[in-house]
């Protein structure tokens, strides 16, 4: 969801002049600003290292749901995907500012009994200590998708639903728009930021001008 918003933000973005794409299975977006790679193995991205040269900014988005798949899963593609794609950007494009897409309540002292919460903590370490020249992450609690979409399960159906009426009004530090939040990912990846870590208050406070 916000990676999708992400691309399309940035291949409309007059200061943007290519993006390169990884994916598992063709899109069939031409735009021809994109450079799109389709790779399936997002532990091993030997055979596609050239193209992580001369990145300038990088939006790392990849994860899942809690409970859409098993403990030994969640951790692969939260830990090892991340790890896996950072260290050859990193040999390739160490003056990357790395913009990572986290969650509220990720733990960096890797103790958390929660699985999203110590997952995302270990990945953030891990990103931090590869010490590229900017390194964000961004913790935003609940998404809410301005773009309707098939639900994941039942409580983000719930969610959606009363997103308006209730929980932006009583929660606003832990709800956020898909779109804002994809505009302060994209504002803070081009232009830099003061902060290392972004919560969810911090997010919502950045006002994006179009």
């Amino acid at each position: 969801m916000i990676g999708g918003l992400i691309l399309n933000q940035c291949l409309n973005h007059s200061e943007v002049t290519q993006v390169t794409s990884i994916v598992r299975k063709p899109t069939g977006n031409n735009h021809p600003k994109l450079k799109e790679i389709v790779h399936t193995d997002f532990l091993d991205f030997s055979a596609i290292e050239a193209a992580f040269q001369n990145q300038d900014v990088c939006f790392y988005c990849i994860g899942v749901y809690t409970g859409q798949v098993s403990r030994a899963e969640f951790a692969k593609i939260t830990i090892d995907f991340t790890k896996a794609f950072a260290e050859t950007l990193r040999k390739q494009s160490a003056q990357t500012n790395f913009c990572f897409l986290s969650g509220q309540g990720a733990d960096r002292s890797e103790k958390s009994a929660m699985m999203f919460a110590k997952d995302k903590g270990i990945a953030e370490n891990f990103l931090f200590a590869l010490h590229f020249a900017g390194m964000h992450s961004f913790r935003p609690g609940y998404i809410y998708p301005v773009t309707p979409r098939k639900e994941p399960n039942l409580s983000y159906k719930i969610m959606r639903w009363l997103y308006k009426p209730l929980v932006s009004w009583l929660f606003p530090f832990a709800s956020v728009t898909s779109e804002q939040l994809a505009g302060v990912m994209v504002e803070v990846g081009l232009h830099g930021g003061h902060k290392e870590i972004y919560e969810n208050t911090d997010i919502r406070k950045i006002q994006i001008i179009a």
